[in-house]
């Protein structure tokens, strides 16, 4: 991990591979690298700093051909020996994403046949396999394909030679990788929107695939060895849709994108008199009928959304449903349901936990497969037989926002469709629901008006270092999405609990320097939420409520009220998910932390 770019062309392609470096910075990051093809010798370039730092250091390097990343490490400390790009003898490069499960063997097996290692990477086993390769008289292709065969675990790889000055080799398995097509000259990448500067002709690859770029061609061959044409598709994004315009920081600007980001997931819905099965694919009619239950796999802020569906779906539509972390349900014994809809849910849909547990689901004879996901070319996306994109744009921020309450928008969708298929759904309230959906974006936009007054609240955190929210019900999982968004920005320890189980354990944490944030919507489990308060303030706990209208949830001393614009039903988790976004992020803002890129994460987790 975690960002690759490459470029093959007739001119100076070093300003090419760090823009696009520069693009990939959202992802997170601990280390950059470039090597470049300069009159038959490999010049390398590589930095511990920002990829500001690394553009200094590249000043007067130059070259026609080269490879760049930005690596978040996994195997060894964050330092320049273990930078990519890593090279053999001086005469083969690469850069790679994901992890090489069997390393240690390989680096023994190497290092006996003498060649030297300089760095404590798995990455490193790569550059000297398909060097001893090319070496025996195989041209870069074969030598590269000779070494994946020997390789165990997941790559994104690329490749280049020194006496190759017009090749780029590029495989990947588990882990995204993708062509760029221009004119004279061709590109690789592990995100399209590393590529916007140079071209919007996008090929996406397959899994096993293993491409010869040249800046007058390319060839693919799929994992059996067989030549094959892969769609070459034109990419919706656009410069504009990834630069950060007027404001402070990434994050900020996709918590405001959020009343249109929810405007364009929903547009099919809105602008229909009914619901369809068909949004979810032209086999969803059948296989809803077919289903008894749900399984939700995610990881992270989309097993938030997935919590929430639960209730949603067993309250609305009647099915049993249950929801599970991806990356523990692969490694339990389990009993499969084939009547089973197995939904994933993630938002670059490469998540490669989710992946791994979507493969072990459909292993053990569950067929039906249901992704939402934000990127419509993603593994997730293909490897699943129903979906539904959440159109949120591209989310740069590492903490998520905009992908999260699309999310939630899509389960919802999902609950209905699924609740009018059981004949749990009236025409009056199918209406009704439809046009709540119509509008939430007006109503989202309304909560972004509490900005200011949460800017103000926010200097109130700048000194704690710990903080408890609180939710009952649909709202216990947006408790935990907000302990989660301030966790990761604002490294302040946080936690989340039901409302109910405080005198359960967590009673104890409170005094009068653990601010606890509690959630307040007007429903049925406001007034056992009051008491949950109550015995908060009887231990001089200080609360911060996000309150609906007519919940009489009074201001005083110790109780601060944010209150929310309007009370939104079963829609009302989506609601109170941004105020908790914006409090975090102006948590962080008091702190000083690095917002859109914190420390030790990454955006994009291809790793398992």
């Amino acid at each position: 991990m975690c960002g690759i770019v490459g470029a093959v062309a007739l001119r100076n392609v070093v300003p090419i591979l760090l823009e696009g470096l520069k693009r990939l910075e959202y992802r997170g990051y601990d280390s950059a690298g470039l090597v470049v093809v300069d009159d038959g010798h490999l010049t390398r370039v590589r930095s511990t700093g920002r990829v500001a730092d690394l553009t200094e250091r590249s000043a007067t390097t130059t070259g026609y051909t080269g490879i760049a990343h930005t690596r978040w490490a996994t195997h060894g400390i964050p330092s320049e020996r273990n930078a990519h790009p890593h090279v053999s003898k001086g005469q083969i490069a690469v850069v790679h994403n994901g992890i090489i499960e069997n390393y240690e063997v390989l680096r023994s097996t190497l290092t006996a046949a003498g060649y030297p290692f300089s760095s404590d990477t798995d990455t490193e086993v790569i550059a000297h396999l398909i060097h001893r390769h090319y070496a025996r008289g195989n041209s870069l292709l074969v030598a590269t394909r000779a070494a994946l065969a020997e390789l165990v675990g997941a790559y994104a790889i690329g490749v280049i030679a020194s006496d190759c000055p017009d090749q780029i080799i590029c495989a990947r398995r588990g882990s995204p990788l993708l062509l760029g097509v221009g004119v004279a000259e061709n590109f690789i990448a592990s995100d399209v929107s590393a590529l916007l500067q140079v071209t919007r002709q996008i090929v996406y690859l397959e899994e096993g695939d293993v491409v010869e770029l040249t800046h007058q061609a390319y060839q693919i061959y799929d994992k059996q060895g067989n030549q094959v044409e892969r769609a070459v598709q034109t990419s919706e994004l656009s410069n504009e849709s990834v630069e950060l315009g007027l404001y402070q920081h990434y994050m900020q600007k996709e918590i405001h994108e959020q009343p249109q980001a929810l405007a364009n997931t929903l547009e099919s819905v809105c602008n229909s008199q009914s619901l369809v099965p068909g949004i979810f694919g032209a086999e969803a009619a059948a296989t809803f009928a077919d289903i008894d239950s749900i399984l939700i796999l995610a990881c992270g802020t989309s097993y938030h959304a997935g919590l929430v569906a639960r209730y949603w779906l067993e309250d609305l539509a009647g099915i049993r449903c249950n929801v599970e972390v991806a990356s523990e349900y692969r490694y339990r014994s389990s009993v499969p349901n084939p009547k089973q809809l197995i939904v994933v849910i993630s938002q670059s849909g490469e998540t490669a936990d989710t992946q791994a547990a979507l493969n072990h689901a459909k292993a053990l004879g569950q067929p039906h497969t249901l992704a939402i996901c934000n990127v419509p070319e993603s593994a997730l996306v293909r490897l699943s037989k129903l979906r539904l994109l959440t159109r949120a744009g591209p989310e740069i921020g590492v903490a998520s926002t905009k992908a999260f309450t699309t999310q939630l928008a899509a389960l919802f969708l999902l609950t209905l469709v699924l609740a009018k298929s059981r004949d749990r759904l009236s025409v009056r309230q199918e209406q009704q629901y439809l046009q709540e959906l119509r509008h939430l974006p007006a109503a989202a936009q309304k909560v972004l008006d509490l900005e200011p007054l949460i800017a103000t609240l926010a200097t109130q955190f700048a000194d704690k270092q710990h903080a408890l929210f609180l939710g009952r019900g649909l709202h216990y999982p947006i408790a935990m999405e907000g302990a989660l968004k301030l966790k990761e920005i604002s490294y302040i320890h946080a936690e989340a609990y039901p409302a109910g189980e405080l005198k359960h354990g967590p009673l104890a944490l409170v005094d009068k320097d653990m601010p606890v944030i509690s959630i307040a919507p007007n429903d049925a489990l406001l007034e056992k939420l009051k008491s949950n308060l109550q015995e908060v303030r009887a231990r001089g706990g200080e609360l911060y409520v996000f309150a609906d209208a007519d919940t009489h949830i009074h201001e005083v001393d110790g109780i601060h009220i944010m209150q929310m614009p309007e009370h939104a039903g079963y829609l009302s988790p989506i609601l109170h998910t941004i105020p908790l976004q914006l409090l975090a992020y102006y948590v962080a803002l008091q702190k000083g932390t690095d917002v859109d890129k914190p420390r030790n994460l990454a955006k994009s987790v291809t790793v398992e």
